[in-house]
């Protein structure tokens, strides 16, 4: 593990080198809401497959998640702001340009960044993030009320009981994630979505009934392409091989 400065805040990361065949193309990894860059992409084996593909991987831990600086103050939670976290990894590694892979509010993110940053950005997958990229703001707020609820027990709402458990699994920072929903409600507009000038994917799963609908979304971003993950809700479609193929695919055939 890894840490840099990022406008005051510790942010930690892993960087993974290559194991397959070195072809010399980062990808950032940005990984979802109380998730933590282990839980997201190690666990589900994604930092393995793509470093054997000959990729050289680098995951953050957002700020307020995992081994990262937890703060409380829900305005240092805009996804623009944590997009800044991203984009300061990749001058702090010296990179030129990145591929860069988020999902869920990591896929809000990476839009932010592929957005704002064009110029660091090669590629950009959004996972588990359709339509909802442009129409509605992500996690509903009584998320936050379930991180600071008095316990999992008085809690009756499937999602809110969902996202508490998945917290209390992944040992985080109950305030500050909820200070994180309450701050990171950003949508882009559709003239914005439409200003994206990289290659981009967007995959969700078929049953997934937080992301929205992906085609929506592609159609809003010039030559974007959608990927459908059969039969996978927003959980597990995160490690599908449908997913998997349907990412290295990509990669192999954008410029």
């Amino acid at each position: 593990m890894h840490f840099f400065n990022s406008d005051g805040l510790q942010i930690a990361y892993i960087d993974h080198a290559p194991t397959g065949p070195h072809i010399d193309e980062p990808i950032l990894l940005i990984h979802g809401f109380g998730s933590n860059h282990a839980v997201n992409w190690v666990n589900t084996l994604w930092v393995k497959f793509l470093a054997h593909s000959g990729r050289r991987v680098i995951a953050l831990d957002n700020r307020g998640h995992g081994a990262s600086q937890k703060v409380y103050d829900p305005a240092m939670y805009h996804t623009a702001t944590m997009a800044e976290d991203a984009r300061r990894l990749i001058e702090h590694l010296k990179l030129q340009r990145v591929d860069v892979m988020g999902y869920s509010m990591g896929a809000r993110i990476t839009a932010f960044l592929a957005l704002n940053h064009r110029e660091y950005v090669r590629s950009a997958v959004l996972g588990g993030l359709g339509h909802h990229l442009v129409d509605g703001l992500g996690l509903p707020l009584g998320i936050a009320d379930a991180m600071e609820a008095p316990s999992l027990d008085g809690l009756t709402d499937p999602m809110q009981r969902m996202f508490r458990a998945f917290a209390e699994q992944t040992k985080s920072d109950l305030n500050a994630l909820a200070a994180c929903i309450r701050g990171s409600r950003q949508t882009l507009t559709r003239e914005e979505a439409a200003a994206i000038r990289v290659p981009v994917l967007v995959a969700v799963g078929t049953k997934d009934d937080v992301a929205g609908n992906p085609h929506e979304a592609a159609a809003l971003i010039p030559g974007a392409k959608a990927l459908d993950i059969p039969g996978r809700d927003h959980n597990l479609a995160v490690g599908d091989k449908v997913f998997k193929e349907g990412v290295l695919a990509f990669l192999k055939e954008r410029p």
